[in-house]
């Protein structure tokens, strides 16, 4: 029989009663000089004891030579004829963004040129440049709006490059750090998602207004095309250009899954006649495919939802009884869409089959859609790794827990034209997919990765990890890391495919929504409790791990089932449940877990917030949290006030906050390679012999 959990209080505290009573409200202020004397204390005390033990040195060592591998392959980003991809290695730190022909990249050995190099320009202007990308003018792709972020954060500060002269326009377009989007309409004009003033924010923080914003003109000033209400979550724009022409969609963001799209025309917004949850994927030969998260009805016919639908360019001003969509994909049983891509002539899909990757390829045929599959390997991840509408051909990847990334060229009878190098030794293990019951009877998927020849003797030291919302899927990922530090050592790793993610479609996610959220919650104890029955491991031998959405499951986990773990790492974590719409960007995620202000949600959140829910006279697991001074996307008060109430109940804690790093919790290799090795030291020494 298994071990009863931890109840929650019969009666759980009101939200307002709650913040009335809050002793660590005062670690909500970021950057105060109290606040950051509080974190250094508990950094140093952390440090001192992992950093001390004779296992960090090696494991730090072995995570930064995998990250510094000249071996690693170069993912890279289709532009027309040519190829762009960042590279970081030991000499290049916060990485160079480099360019090469696509006939040079499929070479062993490509020579490239570098468009930007974050680390002179780090040094030259005093800052920790990470680069979040570039957004570039098709087809020709000359001009780019590169996106730099301040160590790591969500908020970027945006430059125009010319990657002709690899120098940033001089009077080009600039902003300065905010939560501003963009998109190119054309060499002179992009349309610019504001964000630049508290007047052009929502409540999120995120972008109010759309303008069209000329070359040369002050972007505040800039037409405005649409306006967002204060309530809503933002505003965004996006252009897709093809060989045929373009089409710019704005939109206005009413709650984290539904918004309102706009097709541009001229200085004119046309409301496209989609449902308000409908996904736009892009352009395709003047149709716009559309992904939906719930079935569309219109009068004789019904999309069901996960469905890939066309909606013509040419009917968006009709009524949707009147557009005529078309159906594009359906997917069937515990299948879903993962990623959307586009050539020339083609629609690539990325699924998810049973939580393992295919792609298939759509072309239009007569009045129908011909359907080809794309062979790649069986049981791992395989999706699109790049493409671009105006050309046929695109690449792809593999890869799966103990086989490392693949590079494909679809011109190329599927050879794999780069080769991932092999970071651990994978031939004495062993991957499987099982599945445990949850408490409501539903079968809850699982994969394991462990030594062959396990004995079911309850001994393995074994690290569950698992997510369960927003829609995001957990599939069979190559992890350097968990090979070299965890799985080379004896370690077994676990990935629980729990509901509340994006694995089996809209259902699946939305089982967990809202006020259903303990369904997540069961559902990661269902698949723990079944690794403790079927001998894998006990809870004296269990470790779990999450981060962000994930870093709220493993903090319920904590203080719902204290007796089923022995180690909990918990990073850039959502803890405190009744406050998180007050942290910013809190109120965005209102679609996610509800309002703790309403009269029906705020009890349910009270009964699992792990903040509010940490009692004294328990004995917890040892928790170690990480988060980031510069995370903008959750708040670190969230882990510091967890680690100050456990801490006030007499519990051991461990805590690193990294004062860089942004929601990732590092900005760069070297910050990368110190986290891992300090998770896994702190594991060792709780889960290892």
């Amino acid at each position: 029989m298994a071990a009863q959990p931890l109840l929650a209080a019969e009666t759980p505290p009101q939200a307002a009663d709650q913040a009335a009573a809050d002793p660590y409200l005062w670690l909500e202020e970021k950057d105060g000089q109290q606040q950051l004397d509080w974190v250094k204390a508990l950094n140093k005390e952390t440090l001192d004891e992992l950093q001390a033990d004779p296992l960090y040195k090696d494991l730090y060592e072995k995570a930064l030579a995998a990250g510094n591998s000249p071996a690693s392959i170069p993912s890279a980003h289709m532009q027309g004829d040519q190829v762009v991809n960042l590279w970081q290695d030991a000499q290049h730190v916060r990485g160079v963004w480099r360019r090469a022909p696509l006939a040079e990249y499929l070479k062993t050995d490509p020579a490239w040129d570098t468009l930007l190099d974050l680390d002179l320009l780090s040094k030259d202007e005093k800052e920790n440049w990470v680069f979040r990308g570039g957004v570039c003018l098709p087809p020709k792709n000359r001009f780019c709006i590169v996106r730099l972020s301040r160590g790591g954060k969500d908020a970027l500060v945006l430059r125009e490059l010319d990657t002709v002269k690899k120098a940033f326009v001089a009077d080009g377009f600039r902003l300065e750090e905010s939560n501003s989007g963009i998109a190119w309409l054309d060499k002179n004009t992009l349309l610019l998602a504001e964000a630049l003033g508290p007047e052009s924010l929502t409540a999120s923080g995120y972008p109010r207004v759309v303008r069209k914003w000329r070359r040369g003109t002050a972007p505040q000033t800039a037409p405005v095309l649409l306006e967002a209400k204060k309530e809503d979550i933002e505003t965004g724009v996006r252009c897709h250009f093809r060989p045929e022409g373009k089409a710019c969609i704005v939109n206005r963001k009413t709650s984290f899954y539904e918004s309102e799209q706009f097709l541009l025309s001229g200085d004119k917004t046309q409301k496209l006649p989609l449902p308000p949850d409908a996904e736009v994927k892009g352009l395709f030969k003047g149709r716009l495919l559309v992904t939906l998260r719930s079935s569309w009805e219109l009068p004789g016919r019904t999309f069901r939802q996960s469905s890939l639908v066309a909606v013509s360019l040419s009917k968006a001003g009709l009524p949707a009884a009147q557009a005529d969509p078309e159906l594009v994909f359906e997917p069937g049983p515990r299948v879903s869409i993962r990623y959307v891509s586009f050539t020339r002539n083609a629609v690539l899909l990325t699924l998810q089959d049973n939580v393992k990757g295919r792609v298939i390829k759509l072309t239009p045929a007569g009045r129908g859609w011909k359907t080809q599959e794309i062979p790649l390997p069986p049981n791992g991840t395989a999706l699109v790794d790049s493409s671009d509408n105006f050309r046929d051909d695109f690449l792809l990847s593999y890869q799966s827990f103990l086989v490392p990334e693949s590079i494909f060229y679809s011109a190329d009878a599927g050879r794999a034209i780069k080769q991932g190098p092999r970071q651990f030794e994978a031939a004495g293990l062993e991957s499987a997919q099982r599945e445990a019951v949850s408490k409501d009877g539903t079968r809850i998927p699982y994969f394991i990765l462990y030594p062959k020849g396990m004995k079911h003797d309850g001994k393995n030291p074994t690290l569950l990890t698992g997510y369960g919302g927003f829609k995001v899927p957990l599939g069979p990922l190559y992890s350097s890391a968990i090979g070299r530090l965890w799985l080379e050592r004896g370690g077994v790793h676990v990935v629980a495919n729990i509901r509340g993610g994006g694995e089996f479609g809209p259902e699946w996610h939305k089982a967990a929504l809202q006020g259903k959220r303990q369904t997540a919650f069961d559902d990661f104890i269902a698949v723990a409790e079944d690794l403790v029955k079927t001998g894998v491991t006990s809870p004296a031998r269990l470790g779990i791990k999450g981060t962000s959405n994930g870093g709220l499951l493993v903090g319920v986990m904590a203080t719902q089932r204290p007796d089923l773990f022995r180690a909990v790492l918990c990073a850039a974590p959502l803890l405190d449940m009744l406050r998180y719409t007050k942290l910013p960007p809190g109120p965005q995620w209102v679609g996610e877990y509800g309002d703790p202000a309403s009269p029906e949600l705020g009890p349910v959140l009270a009964a699992y917030s792990p903040y509010q829910n940490i009692r004294a006279g328990v004995k917890y697991p040892e928790i170690f949290f990480f988060t980031s001074t510069k995370d903008d996307r959750v708040h670190p008060g969230h882990a510091r006030k967890a680690a100050a109430r456990l801490k006030e109940f007499g519990n051991k804690i461990y805590y690193y906050e990294n004062t860089d790093g942004g929601h990732s919790g590092a900005a760069n290799l070297t910050e990368s390679a110190r986290k891992s090795a300090l998770e896994y030291v702190f594991l060792s020494r709780k889960l290892m012999d």
